[in-house]
Order: C-alpha cells, then sequence, then structure tokens
C-alpha cells in the first residue's frame, strides 16, 4: 500500500481548528524513551559544547565592555544615586557596594539568555535533522517525506526567533526589579523561543507548506503548552545539558504524529 500523497495546496474545510492537549502526554513518554537511546544520548554532546564554545566567545568579547557600559549607565542614574546617598548616610550601602553585587547580576541576565537561544538555535538547525532523522526511521518511517527547502526554512526560522528573543528579552529586563513578573516574563520568552523554534524544525522535513500551516493552526495549543513544560524546566541550571536534544524529541513525536492523523484524515476524506 503507497503511503498518502502530501497535501500541497488544498484546504482543510473539514478539518478541526484545534486539536487541544491530543497528543501531549504521549510525546514526552515517547521523547523520554527516545532519550535513552545511545545515539540520543551522543547527540547531547554536540548542542552542550557548542554552547559552551559560544558562552566562552561571548564573555571574552562582551563581558569587558558590557560591564563598562553598565557600570557608566549605573553611576548616572539619579533615582539609584539618590537611594545610595540615602543608604549612606543611614551608614549601610555605597554606591560602589551597591554597584559590586548589582552588576554581576545586570551582567548574568543578559549574557546566559543569549547563550541560552545561541545554544537553542544551534540545536535547532543542525542538532534536529539528526533527531528527527533518527525518530522518524523508528517510528515514523510510513511517512512520506514532503518538504522543500528545509535548511533554509529552519536557519531562517532560528535567526528571526533568536532576534526577536534577544530584543523583546532586554527591553523587558526592568521587569526584574519586581520579582514576580521577572520570573513570569522569563517563562514567556523561553515558551515562545522553544513552541516557534522547534514546532517548525519537527516537521518540516515531512510536512508541505500547506500542511505545516493546517499543523501550527490545529495544534497551536499543543505546542504551547510542550513549550512552556520545556520553559519551566529551564529554569533549572541542570536541564541545560539535556533540553535542546530533549525538547527536539518532545517536538518531534508531537509534531509526526499528528502528521500522520492529518494524512489518515485526508485519505479518509478522499
Amino acid at each position: 500500500m503507497q503511503p498518502p500523497k502530501p497535501i500541497s495546496d488544498r484546504a482543510f474545510p473539514n478539518s478541526p481548528r484545534s486539536a487541544g492537549l491530543t497528543g501531549v502526554g504521549d510525546a514526552f513518554g515517547r521523547a523520554l524513551l527516545s532519550q535513552f537511546h545511545p545515539k540520543m544520548l551522543l547527540a547531547l554532546l554536540l548542542p552542550f559544547m557548542l554552547m559552551m564554545v559560544g558562552a566562552l566567545l561571548v564573555l571574552f568579547l562582551a563581558l569587558g565592555p558590557l560591564t563598562d557600559w553598565l557600570d557608566q549607565q549605573l553611576s548616572a542614574t539619579t533615582p539609584l544615586l539618590v537611594a545610595a546617598q540615602w543608604l549612606q548616610s543611614m551608614g549601610l550601602f555605597s554606591l560602589a557596594a551597591i554597584k559590586a553585587w548589582l552588576l554581576p547580576l545586570m551582567v548574568a541576565a543578559i549574557l546566559l539568555p543569549l547563550t541560552g537561544i545561541l545554544g537553542l538555535a544551534v540545536a535547532a538547525v543542525f542538532v534536529m535533522p539528526i533527531v528527527v532523522r533518527h525518530v522518524s526511521r523508528h517510528h515514523y518511517s510510513d511517512l512520506q517525506v514532503a518538504g522543500q527547502h528545509a535548511f533554509i526554512v529552519s536557519l531562517w526560522n532560528a535567526l528571526w526567533v533568536s532576534v526577536l528573543f534577544m530584543v523583546g528579552w532586554l527591553l523587558t529586563l526592568p521587569f526584574w526589579l519586581f520579582p514576580p513578573l521577572g520570573l513570569l516574563v522569563s517563562l514567556l520568552w523561553w515558551t515562545f523561543a522553544f513552541s516557534r523554534m522547534m514546532r517548525l524544525d519537527a516537521i518540516v522535513d515531512h510536512a508541505s507548506a500547506a500542511e505545516r500551516t493546517e499543523l501550527i493552526a490545529r495544534h497551536s495549543t499543543g505546542f504551547w503548552v510542550i513549550g512552556l513544560v520545556c520553559a519551566l524546566l529551564n529554569l533549572l541550571p541542570p536541564a541545560w545539558v539535556f533540553l535542546p536534544v530533549f525538547s527536539g524529541l518532545i517536538y518531534t513525536h508531537f509534531g509526526l504524529a499528528a502528521l500522520r492523523r492529518l494524512r489518515q484524515e485526508n485519505l479518509a476524506f478522499d
């Protein structure tokens, strides 16, 4: 029996527009099992090493200039100067003492997310093809490959998501002055990064453009929920080692299973 033909230009008038959380739990379970495959354990090393190299380069190139610039900005910030003068008059902290602990926090708040998003982008472009090939070969070998220009599409998606994430992160840094808001904004941006970057790479090789549009529309809730779970895990530093590959496995299982259901529905409809 021949696999169903990919859908290229047709619409889906009779298909449900939202699948809710269908398949999310199954994708996590399958991803956990796939992660322990020797090939996927080895795949953990690539994004981790690239992220470490990127972190060292960022620290070497940006740490000094960024620290100097932040020092100048803090020294010229009127509310901080007023607060420092009041604290010093009370015999508590001087401006130098405040900057001694505030500067490292600000530098970390800027550079760590920058390193993280670069690592995620590298994983999306260069590691996800390995993940997708492994998962599709073992679990979805019946799916016909219908994507075109996958590498270009993936690279462009990783670039614009990374740029928007970095700009948005910098613009919302003041929310960290109010700790609950800062944490919520962090979860929002990382949920956005995981969802918008990984969902495309999971299906770009196998799904046609029309199928990608339909899958993203139908399973938007599921893609975002997976992104939120990954963002919560991302708050734990040990997760930085395995999350680029593990998140890719989750999205791949979720996306390819959804694509299989979509094509089966289309075959039944025909």
